[in-house]
């Protein structure tokens, strides 16, 4: 793997140590996640958790509940609520030594919104987004954006705060999540919470995983290897010693912690400053997503693939092996992951050709063999000169469809065609679909365009396709032999086909061919 993987950069990284949260000595704490205005997860054991002196006995009261834990050595100590039913709001008071009072919670659903700049993409950015913003006036939605932190090791807590969905805050949201959300919100009509972990710039998904499960592949563990060597070979110190740069922001800390009566840091270990401005491998998930996985949820969203376009066979492997390693994180079981495939991108090609963006959504499509998965296609809304395109609302309605029918059992229909087989029948091919019940159709009117068919010698030449109830016939004078099909094959394809419910089809191909990436 090309050590490029991680030699990327980002200007608004943060680094962050491997502290927990520090204040006056026997104070009982919580994390940043439960605090005023949270959402607590419905009809699930909720855990509740902090910090405070060792040995204290520490009281949670909730909805008639309580609960009461002793603190650890380790000055850790945690609590399990039974599941509570939505509603609220209603005060969490958690006692120690001290008391403290968590205002206006709620009980209800709530979803892990995550992945690069699609997701960070802020509402009012999106298309019609000051409007959207303007309307947004949810007082039963919760919104929590994670403050973008990047870790060496696995952190136990972040930076955030939990507000109430309006105008003046869900602008600077998730425009992703705040549809997907709302949506969510108006059809079930219980709370929502909305935490919000991406990051901006190049991120790629072996950023978002944790080292265990990097270490799991050995295909996966070599970019393990490379960030170890940048960390001992590091311009700014020698393999094992800590760089002026790094001592002097500690110097700095401890000054600090001192003049405010706290305990200062201990003195950072190795050199680490190359993490600053980069998206190392196992960095985010320890900074931004470790912190959130003892907070029971529904389910995350998830939209990423574009830093990972050029290696699109692993990426094949990554996708699932990210879904698994965050339900392990989370301890809750096969919880529904529902994701978005990258959406058209460039000029629209003349001719059928190789697309390493196509070859990215057919890994993205295939981790629907993973358990309670869903994918929203986007391949009709994106942007030719846009790689973060601004039409968000249908992105995160798809991913609210995906969610009514794997997370609630919904009878809704909720994927656009998918591709399940094919036959050739008298020159032609019939391509019969997933997600076809009661019929296909096309956006404009017209027979499906973005259609391609090759013979035995592989020569892919643009094909007439039509409409036969749920399946399509595809031909080409061109082709007296078809034996493969593709569909939607393109960087930037013009696809129309779309089921009765007026979702599109997922890009395909029948063939399983050399790849762009193999024929490098």
């Amino acid at each position: 793997m090309s050590r490029g993987l991680v030699k990327f950069c980002c200007l608004c990284a943060l680094m962050v140590g491997a502290l927990g949260p520090v204040s006056a000595r026997g104070e009982v704490r919580l994390p940043a996640l439960l605090s005023g205005n949270m959402v607590l997860q419905r009809d699930m054991p909720v855990r509740i958790w902090g910090w405070a002196e060792p040995g204290e006995k520490v009281a949670v009261r909730i909805a008639g509940q309580e609960a009461v834990a002793a603190t650890a050595a380790d000055g850790k100590w945690a609590v399990s609520l039974e599941p509570m039913p939505a509603g609220g709001p209603m005060p969490m008071i958690v006692e120690g030594q001290n008391r403290l009072t968590i205002d206006n919670v709620l009980i209800g659903e709530v979803w892990v919104c995550s992945g690069q700049s699609n997701m960070k993409f802020a509402l009012r950015r999106a298309e019609n987004g000051r409007d959207e913003a303007a309307a947004a006036d949810f007082p039963r939605i919760r919104l929590f954006t994670v403050e973008r932190a990047v870790a060496q090791q696995p952190q136990d807590d972040c930076q955030g705060r939990w507000v109430v969905c309006s105008p003046d805050s869900a602008g600077e949201f998730s425009a992703v999540g705040y549809f997907f959300g709302r949506q969510l919100h108006e059809q079930l009509d219980v709370p929502v919470g909305l935490i919000h972990a991406s990051s901006c710039c190049t991120a790629t998904i072996q950023t978002f995983m944790s080292r265990s499960a990097l270490a799991a592949d050995p295909e996966f563990a070599a970019v393990l290897e490379d960030m170890a060597e940048l960390v001992a070979t590091y311009e700014h110190g020698e393999p094992g010693s800590v760089s002026e740069a790094t001592l002097a922001r500690w110097r700095q800390a401890v000054a600090k912690a001192r003049a405010e009566g706290k305990q200062p840091p201990p003195k950072p270990e190795a050199n680490t400053d190359w993490y600053l401005g980069r998206n190392p491998p196992t960095g985010l998930f320890n900074g931004l997503i470790a912190p959130l996985t003892a907070f029971p949820i529904r389910g995350v969203i998830w939209y990423q693939g574009g830093s990972n376009v050029n290696e699109p066979t692993l990426y094949r492997r990554l996708l699932p092996a990210m879904i698994r390693d965050w339900r392990s994180q989370w301890g809750q079981g096969d919880f529904p992951f529902l994701f978005a495939q990258m959406a058209n991108f460039q000029r629209r090609p003349h001719a059928p050709y190789q697309s390493k963006r196509a070859e990215l959504r057919e890994a993205q499509l295939m981790a629907l063999s993973v358990p309670a998965t869903g994918m929203a296609v986007t391949i009709d809304i994106g942007h030719p000169k846009r790689v973060y395109p601004p039409n968000k609302l249908d992105v995160g309605r798809r991913l609210a469809l995906a969610a009514a029918k794997i997370a609630y059992g919904q009878d809704v229909a909720y994927s656009g065609p998918i591709y399940h087989s094919m036959n050739i029948e008298d020159g032609q091919v019939r391509i019969r679909f997933d997600h076809a019940a009661g019929g296909l159709t096309t956006a404009d009117g017209g027979p499906p365009s973005a259609f391609a068919i090759a013979g035995p010698d592989r020569r892919f030449v643009e094909a007439e396709a039509a409409i036969d109830g749920q399946t399509v016939l595809v031909r080409s004078a061109r082709v007296r032999e078809p034996v493969a099909v593709r569909y939607g094959w393109a960087d930037s394809p013009s696809c129309n086909l779309y089921n009765a419910a007026g979702l599109p089809a997922s890009p395909f191909r029948t063939d399983d061919w050399p790849r762009v990436e193999a024929d490098r």
